[in-house]
C-alpha cells in the first residue's frame, strides 16, 4: 500500500524548466486576456456551489424535470428544510429559478448553461 502511495506521488510530480527563461510575448498575451480579479473570484464562487453533492443531486434532478420542494425531498430522501436551504444557495447563485402555482413553488434550472455544465462534468469523469 505504501509503495502504491509513493508511485501516485511520483506520477503527480511536475516537471520544471532546467533554467529560468520568461517568454515575455506569451506572458503579455495571456495577461491581456486574463479577466479582472473580481470576475475570477465570482467564477471561483460559482464553481464552489458545484462542490456539494446534495446541490449536484438537486441540479441533476431539475435537469430532468421542474419540481417542487416536496417532490425533490421525497426523491432524494431528505428533509424539506435541507432541500430548501440548498435551493436558496442555488437561487442566490442564479442556477435555479422558480415559479409559483397557487400554494406550490416549482423549481427548474435557470438556463441551459447549467445543464451543459453538468453534462460536461459527467462526460469528463466518465472518460
Amino acid at each position: 500500500m505504501e509503495q502504491e502511495s509513493k508511485k501516485k506521488i511520483q506520477d503527480c510530480e511536475i516537471d520544471q524548466c532546467d533554467f529560468i527563461c520568461v517568454h515575455e510575448n506569451v506572458v503579455s498575451q495571456v495577461l491581456n486576456a486574463m479577466p479582472q480579479d473580481q470576475e475570477l473570484l465570482d467564477l471561483a464562487d460559482f464553481f464552489k456551489v458545484f462542490g456539494d453533492a446534495t446541490r449536484i443531486r438537486i441540479l441533476y434532478v431539475l435537469s430532468q424535470s421542474e419540481m417542487c420542494v416536496c417532490d425533490i425531498a421525497n426523491l432524494l430522501k431528505m428533509g424539506q428544510s435541507a432541500i430548501s436551504h440548498q435551493l436558496r444557495v442555488l437561487k442566490q447563485m442564479r442556477l435555479v429559478k422558480f415559479r409559483r402555482e397557487g400554494k406550490t413553488v416549482f423549481y427548474s434550472l435557470a438556463d441551459g448553461h447549467i445543464e451543459t455544465i453538468l453534462a460536461q462534468g459527467m462526460e469528463h469523469i466518465n472518460e
